[in-house]
């Protein structure tokens, strides 16, 4: 059976997913809408030329205006959100509506509580809905979602992840693969973990730790950041003792940014300089994006994943820590940031529109962890595991 899939978004996360959904999703026709059709047919016009055969096209059409985009959508089977987090409570809204199963990038909790309201309209509809796939949220909560089945009675969960450039630069060692304000909305607030099995909030910055990897990845820092775990903390309570987060970088990046954040950089409230008002972040946008954004320049990456699970099995301490490592792929040209992310939401749309999911809007930590793991490995993902049971 094949499929028509709509990718809301052509930027570079929903040309890796789309190239996923082609490969690997049965796809019959790939349609990427954008605010900007010229951005929307060079996406397709970049996943015939990978896959050898026509099965992309392109037209533009504005994510926030629903009954334009109702149109454009006739005939598609499942709709793959790449556009801000803004648009994804109005796009399930219209999923539900067009019978159309649908995943999204997420990027904000709070919104992706709010399509959870809409799990009774969805299951009337016979559909999925998987919001805030990607890397993280995402593959990693996949991953340990994974982790947890590899012990008996698990009680912790701790997750590592990261996307850092594979030939780090002085003064940075970073360069941002996605948007600035992306990354930007990850360091502000606080997260959400589980102690002593109930939800609590964690600081931004705080908790730093020093983790090793096989080289040439070395040592690296990890943080707490934000909105990592999505709805896995409320999910999970009750069922974990403990469950966090941390985010992965070169050392020295956390002390260099907890001082921006001190300074008030990351403020969103506008201030006023010199009779202007202007707020802090967007500052902060300008002086970085020309410093760490990636631009139009080829950026070689590696993603970095690490969980690890501790509880009982046949009564004794035991723990399984599960590893994924990729990098910039030369033959298609996509970042491992790109293929973590778009390939993550395309195995969860796959699954969608085979049923092998229930319908309803399905926290991604719902999506069973064995099963992204089987599909992530026929993509060539090199996942490692290991377990330990100790006296």
């Amino acid at each position: 059976m094949s499929y028509a899939y709509a990718v809301i978004g052509a930027g570079r996360q929903g040309v890796a997913a789309a190239y996923d959904l082609a490969g690997f999703g049965d796809a019959s026709r790939i349609l990427f809408v954008d605010r900007d059709p010229a951005i929307a047919v060079c996406a397709a016009d970049t996943i015939n030329r990978l896959t050898g055969r026509p099965v992309a096209e392109g037209r533009g059409g504005d994510a926030g205006d629903l009954n334009h985009l109702a149109a454009v959508l006739a005939g598609i089977d499942a709709i793959l959100s790449a556009a801000h987090f803004q648009v994804n409570l109005g796009l399930t809204e219209l999923a539900i509506a067009r019978r159309a199963h649908m995943v999204d990038l997420g990027g904000h909790t709070g919104v992706v509580r709010q399509q959870h309201t809409l799990d009774a309209e969805a299951r009337g509809a016979g559909i999925t809905v998987v919001p805030d796939t990607g890397m993280g949220p995402g593959l990693n909560i996949s991953l340990a979602a994974y982790a947890m089945t590899l012990v008996e009675r698990p009680r912790e969960v701790a997750i590592w992840d990261g996307g850092l450039p594979q030939a780090p630069r002085a003064p940075w060692n970073y360069v941002s693969t996605f948007a600035m304000s992306g990354l930007t909305n990850e360091y502000a607030g606080h997260a959400y973990f589980l102690r002593d099995g109930r939800v609590v909030e964690v600081p931004c910055f705080s908790e730093l730790e020093t983790l090793e990897f096989d080289e040439p990845v070395g040592t690296l820092e990890a943080f707490v950041t934000s909105g990592g775990l999505s709805t896995a903390p409320w999910t999970w309570e009750g069922t974990l003792d403990r469950l966090e987060n941390k985010t992965l970088r070169y050392p020295g990046h956390c002390a260099r940014f907890k001082a921006y954040d001190e300074l008030g950089l990351l403020g969103l409230d506008p201030i006023d300089v010199g009779g202007t008002r202007v707020a802090p972040r967007d500052v902060l946008h300008a002086l970085l994006e020309p410093r760490i954004g990636s631009g139009a320049d080829l950026v070689r990456d590696v993603c970095v994943m690490r969980v690890r699970a501790r509880g009982d099995t046949n009564g004794r301490p035991h723990d399984a820590v599960v590893e994924l490592i990729d990098r910039y792929d030369e033959q298609t040209g996509f970042t491992a940031m790109q293929r973590l992310t778009g390939w993550h939401a395309a195995i969860c749309l796959g699954l969608a529109v085979r049923r092998q999911l229930p319908a309803g809007v399905l926290p991604v930590e719902r999506v069973p962890g064995p099963l992204v793991v089987s599909e992530s490995r026929k993509r060539g993902w090199e996942i490692e595991e290991s377990r330990q049971t100790n006296s």
